[in-house]
């Protein structure tokens, strides 16, 4: 299986294709060019969220200083927690050379093939619930790439305490010796990884079937364990970065309940244009204006509830006076 690690210069290039596409299949106007198009805007934002991380990982890594005695003091802060000790939790592992390969091997192949496999499926089988899940998924990882900005490096780079740079040691790293130009080194804190294995297996749990609820469990279980098994992260970074998702999740629900009182008022302007130009010859555009007044009416009824942090069902806009369609 391909690991999907491309370098943020090709995750740019990848979201423009798609922003073509998805403007291509919105002006052909057909039924499946416009499934085309849904799908080709939507993971154009997170190829645009993936090259955005990509560049701070660079960035920070030109950013060296203070990296290492970070690192050192989120150690400390770890043990006057009581969590358990990294290097002893490591040294379990490290007799066993197949265990090692596996969590090397799924420490590089599971978090973006596994988010990219997550939202196609969520997208596909469970369209509803993926705005909400794309929004988490923006929100928490702009905040782990705001924290980033400060350098904190992984445990692996640490030589004191024992730790084990274990994907190097084995010929499976995907950022090679520090120092020779490979990004992302120091952007240990807070942890992607576990961030995104968090967003899995809340949404999975939301949607999948009651035996498959459990493997959205397991991945983020595994993924923290992993993380930390081979000195990639601390337990910091994964608690922090389940922090910022479940922070991420009531200002989610709040910012897509205004997104679509506003797309709402814009339909409903754009109704109204409409009306006043097709009723100009014989008196219809007061129909028309009345249609859509009814319908902004409508519009402020369903939307003081989305404002209030549960957004109601969405209706379409329309100037039946029998009411509005689901």
């Amino acid at each position: 299986m391909p690991q999907l690690q491309p370098s943020w210069q090709l995750s740019v290039q990848t979201a423009v294709v798609l922003v073509v596409v998805a403007i291509g299949g919105r002006l052909l106007r057909r039924r499946w060019t416009a499934r085309v198009a849904a799908f080709a805007g939507d993971f154009a934002v997170v190829m645009s969220l993936l090259a955005v991380w990509q560049w701070v990982g660079g960035y920070v890594h030109t950013r060296v200083a203070g990296a290492m005695e970070r690192a050192e003091a989120i150690y400390r802060l770890q043990h006057l927690a009581h969590l358990p000790d990294e290097v002893q939790l490591q040294h379990l592992v490290l007799p066993h050379p197949w265990l090692v390969r596996v969590a090397n091997t799924y420490y590089d192949y599971a978090h973006l093939n596994g988010m990219a496999i997550f939202l196609v499926w969520l997208w596909w089988r469970h369209r509803d619930r993926y705005a909400r899940a794309r929004t988490v998924i923006v929100l928490s990882t702009l905040a782990c790439l705001l924290i980033q900005i400060v350098p904190v490096a992984p445990p692996r780079l640490l030589a004191g305490p024992g730790f084990v740079d274990t994907a190097l040691a084995y010929g499976q790293s995907v950022y090679g010796e520090f120092g020779t130009g490979m990004a992302n080194q120091l952007s240990a804190m807070p942890s992607v990884h576990v961030g995104w294995a968090v967003i899995v297996a809340i949404f999975v749990w939301r949607c999948a079937g009651r035996g498959w609820r459990w493997v959205g469990i397991g991945h983020a279980l595994l993924t923290s364990l992993v993380v930390v098994v081979t000195a990639n992260h601390w337990w910091l970074d994964g608690i922090v970065a389940a922090v910022l998702v479940a922070i991420s999740l009531p200002v989610g629900s709040r910012l897509d309940a205004l997104a679509t009182r506003l797309s709402r008022r814009l339909a409903a302007l754009a109704g109204l244009e409409a009306g006043s130009v097709g009723g100009a010859g014989a008196g219809g555009a007061g129909v028309g204006e009345a249609g859509v007044r009814e319908a902004a009416v409508r519009e402020d009824a369903v939307g003081g509830g989305a404002a209030g942090g549960a957004p109601g069902p969405e209706f379409a806009v329309d100037a039946d006076p029998a009411g509005p369609r689901r």
